[in-house]
């Protein structure tokens, strides 16, 4: 008797089945691959210190604010200083640390209102690997609030006699520009001032003496104010004030001077802006 052949299964049943399934495998490790690169391309945000918000490694750059104090500033200047402070804080990089300071004059130094780094407002990070509205959250309690109160404060009228400019310069590059941390970030010094330097070593008021900077190379204070600036960008603000019983100063040399001293002690760029009042 003949023996029956087994019978075969169906081989476009076989073929349609083992296709499908292999789609469905490559699909999966093509949708897993998108997400890997995806994840692993992505930059990685920097680990953070908790009090500075700056990464752990040193700010990617700095930028610091000196708000001369030592008189008051006429309405239509506080009111440009107001703005040009809100953007700054506003646009101010991820990772850029912002420290606002005011003229320590009793001790001839500056004094930091707020200096920390910007963390990061959200923007641009992935809901798959981060939580952009937390982001925002810290970056407008933690940064945006308190800058925006440093600098309220700083326009705060000191009225004092002298005004120690240079000192308050050379006391910002040694805190902020000097340390090995901070020698590879961008480096920025915005000073708002009348920029009229008056101290027992050196005056600018024109009873004192020319604008010129042999006169300043004379004195005493060349040598003892001696800065390095590393670098630094150097952007002045210029408050326009006539100082009682003092004819107005030569604005055009007096710029020339800041400039001047400004390239000796290491600025790798200088622009004087006037600002609007008197």
């Amino acid at each position: 008797m003949a023996r029956k052949r087994p019978r075969r299964q169906s081989a476009s049943g076989i073929g349609w089945a083992g296709i499908g399934g292999i789609l469905l495998i490559l699909v999966a490790i093509a949708c897993g691959g998108a997400l890997a690169y995806f994840y692993f391309s992505m930059p990685k945000r920097p680990v953070l210190d908790a009090q500075s918000l700056c990464p752990v490694d040193g700010p990617h750059g700095i930028n610091v604010v000196l708000v001369d104090t030592s008189d008051d500033l006429p309405e239509a200047t506080r009111r440009e200083v107001q703005v040009v402070l809100d953007d700054l804080i506003a646009t101010l990089p991820s990772f850029y640390k912002l420290d606002i300071r005011v003229l320590d004059i009793a001790g001839a130094r500056s004094r930091s209102l707020f200096s920390k780094c910007n963390p990061g407002d959200g923007a641009g990070l992935s809901e798959w690997t981060d939580n952009p509205r937390i982001a925002r959250l810290r970056w407008i309690e933690s940064f945006r609030k308190p800058a925006a109160e440093a600098v309220k404060n700083s326009m705060a009228s000191a009225k004092a006699a002298s005004s120690p400019l240079m000192a308050a310069i050379q006391d910002i590059a040694i805190d902020q520009f000097f340390s090995a941390a901070n020698q590879n970030a961008k480096k920025t010094l915005i000073v708002i001032s009348d920029m009229i330097e008056y101290t027992r070593e050196y005056s600018q008021y024109p009873a004192a003496g020319d604008l010129s900077f042999q006169r300043y190379k004379q004195s005493p204070a060349y040598l003892k104010f001696r800065t390095d600036l590393h670098g630094a960008g150097v952007s002045i603000r210029y408050v326009t004030r006539q100082p009682k019983g003092q004819p107005l100063l030569n604005d055009l040399k007096h710029a020339e001077f800041w400039i001047q001293w400004m390239k000796d002690n290491g600025a790798s760029s200088i622009e004087v802006k006037r600002l609007q009042g008197a």
